[in-house]
């Protein structure tokens, strides 16, 4: 082996590794909203999230990509550690996909069915395929199809580089001696374990591995240690990834690591006292890639079939190992852990956003319960539920700017832009109660009084803003068009009544029925409840204008409200509920 086999093999690995990690994120993200359905219907059953562990991690190809998704997950509270447990399991039987895939590059055979198999084969055509896509694509999904593509010819190209650079090792008498002293299943282990830390992926050490293999000089008993430490040595990354986090996402990490070392010990004891006893004869011979795939399979299956009985042990142990922290702590709202798979994130962010939707309507319907019978503590908790909008508001744009900085598909950047526009509004929805409760808390201590036919309007006024709130928020909550397009035509019914009860006032001023003090208070109490409604079409807007395509919005409605016999019916069914008494 010369220098010039050595840089090739530094060629190789780097093309192997930049290949596994580009493949890698673009399935993630072509894959972005599967992973939120899956993560939707996970339930706490052991099976389900078996599978669930092995689905998302044979489709994103790594298992550390998935327990650092599963470490964040907990972290928000999207996953129980209970689940998360299932989940890791799964994801340490669905990492040996990608082994099974690189073994096909040992593929040797005269018959041409079976060399087309072989990677250096149909890989050109995939990269083929792959850059007309990238090239050609003008949709954000066909572009991540031709970078997967891409990514998987530039792994295996580096593969069979890595193994071409490596086969003069064989010849090597040292290199030999250096694979029989990992035999010995302690340093065998350590290999394995350093080797996976250092490049955090199991998926990728074993293709080293298998690489290697192909020298001719890999025994089973040098194979099998190593297979097994790379299972510890890929725990790093969900370590590193739980640092900063609470502590049930310390303990799903540890569950990680737990697993993977009683597992490891427990089949690598169980492994060399059979030897010692049968004396395998299989250990001294030569392994290859398609035996190292098979190896590593059936290695994580029994680690699987293992611990899954005992999976209330290790949650036991892993709670043992982090003990509950003597003051409690804050829970992350949003963790920046799950910004690796953007439609999760988005998914997250919704959650978050509705909370802060919820608390927004909440202080509104406060504010406008204060105008009707004044208290101090609901006055109070108008201007609380305020603060938290403001936190809310605070947390979710920071995160959704940082967000955008990731590669996401168009539906999921959509999503983000959305909610960045809603969540302003719903802020200020809450900054008008507050001003309400100003106007009512003014009109307690001033001891104002409207008159009989004032109050019954301003109740009239107040149960269709009231109702409009309650409809963008539902509209919202379930991401439903069908209620949003029910939000104009009831705040073109609040706007009409703004002006008659602006109008009925001016009337009950000159007749000396209000005096000009409560004018002041009226107007602004109006002028706050109309602009919550203007909020709410703008949230219901936005809902129905990225439905569209993002078409223009005013132009929309105005043919809404020229055309659509739906929202002149709605409208009349609103204009009714809501008249005022003639003889107000």
């Amino acid at each position: 082996m010369n220098i010039f086999d050595v840089l090739s093999l530094i060629g190789g690995l780097c093309l192997f590794l930049f290949g596994m990690s580009l493949m890698g994120s673009a399935l993630e993200k072509r894959a972005g909203s599967g992973l939120k359905t899956i993560l939707g219907k996970l339930t706490t059953g052991k099976l389900v999230g078996l599978l669930t562990g092995l689905g998302v991690t044979a489709v994103i190809q790594s298992s550390s990509a998935t327990t650092v998704m599963v470490v964040g997950f907990v972290n928000s509270g999207l996953m129980s550690l209970k689940q998360a447990i299932n989940v890791i399991m799964g994801a340490n039987v669905g990492t040996t996909v990608t082994a099974w895939i690189l073994s096909l590059s040992g593929i040797e055979s005269s018959n041409v069915f079976v060399r087309l198999l072989k990677p250096s084969s149909f890989t050109p055509i995939l990269a083929l395929i792959g850059i007309v896509f990238y090239m050609m694509g003008k949709t954000g999904k066909k572009k991540d199809t031709g970078v997967i593509l891409l990514g998987f010819a530039t792994l295996m190209f580096g593969m069979e580089t890595m193994s071409s650079a490596v086969a003069g090792l064989k010849e090597v008498p040292e290199f030999r001696n250096l694979l029989v002293m990992f035999s010995n299943p302690i340093l065998g282990v350590a290999a394995g374990a350093v080797l996976t830390a250092v490049i955090q992926s199991s998926s990728a050490s074993v293709g080293i591995l298998q690489a290697l293999s192909s020298t001719g000089q890999v025994t089973f008993g040098a194979a099998i240690p190593i297979i097994m430490g790379q299972n510890i040595g890929t725990c790093v990354t969900a370590l590193i990834s739980s640092v900063g986090a609470n502590k049930n996402a310390k303990r799903a990490a540890m569950v990680h690591l737990c697993f993977n070392i009683i597992g490891t010990v427990f089949w690598l004891t169980v492994f060399c006292v059979l030897n010692a006893v049968v004396q395998f004869t299989f250990v001294h011979s030569t392994i290859n890639q398609l035996g190292i795939a098979i190896v590593h399979t059936i290695f994580n299956v029994l680690c699987t079939l293992l611990m899954l009985p005992a999976t209330g042990l290790l949650e036991k142990l892993a709670c043992r190992l982090i003990p509950d922290a003597k003051t409690p702590e804050t829970e992350t709202e949003l963790d920046e852990r799950l910004m690796s798979t953007p439609s999760i994130a988005i998914e997250r962010c919704r959650v978050v956003a509705g909370e802060m939707a919820e608390a927004a309507v909440k202080a509104m319907k406060n504010s406008l319960d204060l105008l009707a019978d004044y208290h101090q503590d609901i006055a109070d908790s108008v201007r609380e539920l305020e603060e938290k909008t403001d936190h809310y508001e605070d947390i979710l744009g920071t995160y959704l700017v940082k967000l955008s900085a990731h590669a996401m598909s168009e539906g999921d950047s959509t999503q983000s832009a959305k909610l960045l526009r809603m969540i302003s509004d719903f802020e200020r929805i809450a900054d008008h109660a507050v001003n309400l409760t100003d106007s009512a808390q003014e009109i307690q201590q001033k001891q104002l009084t409207f008159s009989e036919s004032a109050r019954r309007e301003l109740k009239i006024y107040a149960d269709a803003v009231e109702e409009i709130v309650e409809l963008a928020l539902k509209a919202f909550t379930t991401d439903s068009t069908d209620l949003a397009r029910k939000v104009e035509p009831l705040e073109e019914v609040v706007d009409v009544l703004k002006a008659q009860l602006r109008a009925r006032h001016v009337l009950r001023l000159q007749t000396g029925e209000c005096s000009m003090e409560t004018g002041f208070v009226w107007m602004e109490l109006l002028t706050n409840m109309e602009r919550a409604a203007d909020h709410c079409s703008n949230i219901a807007g936005c809902m129905i204008e990225m439905e569209h395509g993002s078409l223009d919005l005013h132009d929309y409605l105005g043919e809404l409200k020229a055309r659509d016999p739906q929202f002149m019916d709605l409208y009349r069914g609103y204009s009714n509920k809501y008249a005022l008494v003639e003889n107000g």
